[in-house]
């Protein structure tokens, strides 16, 4: 409401409450005073009381009505009715009682007092009144009175207009009091009411930012100058491990881990400058372990004092998962250089063994060079373990990918590593008897087996504990205790956990990259866990190693579990090796055309070698009809050899060809696998190329799938 409507409705108020007293004491005083009647005019005393209790039950009626209804329009209506009722009730009793010279004018007086004096009439309603109850007086002893003691007149008239007088400056000084009071009330109400309105803004807010505060899904943590803690969100908390408690006036340096306290001090100086930072830095939970965090960091000013307001991002799942990419992308790219080098590699092993074998043949040669040429062949089929090894590091090597029970191939190796493990060494074995099959390659997995177990082993000279479990499990989205890489799917878990050494987070970055090892000189490849790496991924599972220094590591190997089932191929054993069929060899290597050329040459056959792939085509062309089988390598520069096959099936479809190459998956999964007759890996012995031969050249056209040899 606006002020005159506040005014209004206080006045309003007021005038009830004062006309009710008003009226009150009239209905009291007006039969008391008729004590006085008794004694001044005992010949009129019961006329008079009857006047008197007359006009106390009119003022008893207007008490009742002033009760009824709050309006100051209303109540000076009912007050002008009862004062003047009760003046023309006191002028009756003065005109039965002496006219001008009759003592009871002092009736007026009082009436004046009371009904101008204590009602908080306006002036001019005051005024009006006034002159009502002075004409009410005046009017009818002028009219029916004969005044002859005009002395006693005069000074009645005198008195009581100077009782008027006297009453309307209270009045007037009351009544503007009266409104200076209520609008400074008022005034103090509006500014209450915008107080009120002000603290529930403010309680608002406060409530508002509070709940962004402790409800944020990142910490915050509030430092003072200096660097103590003022205040921190229950997210911070949880987030490093402490109680709000526990961190309230503790200094940061609480939480820094020892090689980032140094950079802390000179990131203050700068926020404290007016710079606002975004920096990664790690701290220490309170159970010791690490926590990676964003944090990004600005000064605030609060009652003129500077504070550090920070909010702490929990990046440490972000962070394994920036690291397993950087790491994937890494070991891709070592593995394509490895796969390079091992085709390279495999190709000159070629050319050794072949041309070894081909001077094998020569009769004349003492026991000396067959011994020598014994060493050669030797240290050429180690060093194509090692190539091996290095391929299936690169995913580049061949798998014959079955259904298998993981527990089968774990309690085999077992077998065959326990004169291996030292007795000194606690072996505990919990296996899942409800593992579903999964879809993988003994072999290879009994490699990954093996590796780990050996690792596990030497990582445990004085002894310890090795444990080896297996377990089925459903990973959905969001799992704790895996990480976030891993996609949601059916998984047979494999831990193999040892109490060994274990590895600082340097190494264990490093851990799976080819010939990194921490072992001494001539005691490791660098190979074994390269090589579990590229079968895992293979398998289409992921590897987690978690280690720390001093406290042994566990490796953790999920493996999906998949409904495809596949068969084993029937190998079929090549007796014949001999032959006088035409053959035409391609490949970019001439030491290895010609340990080649010469292996077919003794078994008899007639063999036609190209260094190139356009010299291949020409001679085809020439003697198209005359050629059994084409040998192509399947790495070439220029023309390649899935290119070659496509040309050559362009003139013959139903040629016969041999692909070889140092990558022995090289053709496999290919959409064109069915455009060759076999495939041969790199390097190969002169009978595993001669019965690959015989096998593909006896072979009916278009019975058989690829011969993988």
């Amino acid at each position: 409401m606006d002020k005159k409507q506040y005014l209004d409705e206080q006045i309003a108020i007021r005038l009830q409450y004062w006309i009710g007293k008003m009226l009150l004491l009239g209905i009291i005083f007006f039969p008391f005073i008729g004590i006085a009647d008794y004694f001044a005019t005992p010949e009129n005393f019961t006329r008079f009381i009857r006047y008197r209790f007359a006009i106390s039950c009119l003022l008893l009626v207007v008490y009742c009505l002033n009760k009824r209804k709050r309006s100051v329009r209303y109540q000076h209506t009912l007050i002008t009715v009862g004062t003047v009722l009760s003046a023309l009730v006191i002028e009756i009793m003065i005109l039965q009682f002496g006219g001008h010279a009759s003592s009871y004018y002092a009736g007026l007086n009082l009436l004046i007092i009371a009904s101008l004096g204590l009602i908080p009439y306006g002036f001019f309603l005051s005024l009006s009144l006034a002159i009502v109850i002075y004409f009410i007086y005046l009017a009818p002893i002028l009219i029916f009175d004969t005044i002859t003691n005009p002395s006693i007149f005069v000074a009645n008239n005198v008195f009581m207009i100077c009782t008027f007088v006297l009453v309307l400056t209270w009045r007037i000084l009351s009544q503007k009091s009266m409104i200076n009071e209520l609008s400074h009330q008022y005034d103090l109400m509006q500014d209450k009411q915008k107080l009120e309105l002000l603290l529930k803004e403010l309680n608002k807010s406060e409530q508002w930012h509070r709940s962004l505060f402790e409800n944020a899904t990142d910490g915050i943590i509030v430092l003072d100058r200096n660097g103590i803690i003022m205040n921190a969100n229950d997210n911070a908390c949880v987030m490093h491990g402490y109680s709000k408690e526990d961190l309230l006036g503790a200094h940061i340096t609480l939480l820094e881990s020892d090689e980032q306290r140094e950079k802390m001090g000179e990131r203050m100086l700068r926020i404290l400058a007016g710079e606002a930072l975004v920096f990664e830095t790690t701290h220490t939970r309170k159970d010791g372990s690490p926590l990676h965090l964003e944090i990004s960091s600005k000064a605030i000013a609060i009652d003129n004092e500077l504070y550090i307001q920070s909010f702490y991002r929990d990046i440490t799942e972000k962070k394994k998962l920036r690291e397993h990419l950087f790491q994937s992308q890494k070991m891709e790219s070592i593995g394509m250089l490895a796969g390079g080098l091992a085709h390279d590699f495999n190709n000159i092993l070629t050319a050794i063994i072949g041309h070894t074998e081909v001077v094998r043949f020569d009769k004349s040669l003492d026991s000396k060079s067959l011994r020598s040429l014994q060493v050669i062949e030797d240290v050429s089929l180690k060093a194509s373990g090692m190539i091996s090894k290095l391929l299936g590091f690169a995913r580049k090597s061949a798998y014959e990918m079955l259904p298998l029970n993981i527990n089968e191939v774990i309690i085999d190796t077992l077998k065959l590593l326990e004169r291996m493990v030292d007795a000194k060494i606690k072996l505990t074995v919990e296996l899942d008897d409800w593992l579903p099959v999964i879809h993988g390659d003994i072999n290879q997995l009994e490699q990954v087996m093996m590796n780990l177990i050996v690792n596990a082993r030497d990582a445990m000279p004085e002894g310890g504990r090795l444990d080896i479990a297996t377990r089925y499990r459903e990973l959905a989205s969001g799992v704790t205790d895996v990480p976030s890489y891993v996609l949601p799917g059916n998984y047979v878990q494999l831990t193999v956990t040892d109490t060994g050494t274990g590895m600082p987070d340097h190494v264990v970055q490093k851990v799976f990259e080819p010939f990194f090892t921490t072992k001494p000189r001539g005691k490791g490849t660098g190979l074994g866990l390269s090589m579990v790496y590229g079968t895992v991924k293979e398998h289409g599972g992921y590897i987690i190693v978690q280690s720390q220094a001093g406290r042994g590591s566990t490796f953790t190997i999920y493996l999906p579990v998949r409904h495809a089932v596949a068969s084993r191929a029937e190998k079929t054993e090549v007796l014949l090796l001999k032959g006088n069929e035409v053959i035409l060899y391609v490949d970019d290597q001439e030491e290895t055309l010609s340990a080649v050329r010469e292996i077919l040459t003794k078994q008899g056959y007639k063999a036609l070698t190209a260094s190139d792939p356009a010299r291949a085509l020409e001679l085809f062309k020439e003697k198209q009809h005359e050629i059994a089988l084409v040998i192509t390598d399947m790495v070439m520069p220029e023309i390649d050899g899935k290119e070659l096959i496509r040309q050559l099936h362009a003139i013959d479809p139903e040629l016969k060809i041999l692909a070889v190459s140092g990558y022995m998956n090289f053709v496999a999964g290919k959409e064109d696998i069915r455009e060759i007759a076999g495939f041969l890996q790199k390097p190969f012995e002169s009978t595993k190329l001669l019965s690959a031969i015989r096998r593909i050249l006896d072979t009916r056209p278009k019975t058989h799938a690829p011969v993988n040899a």
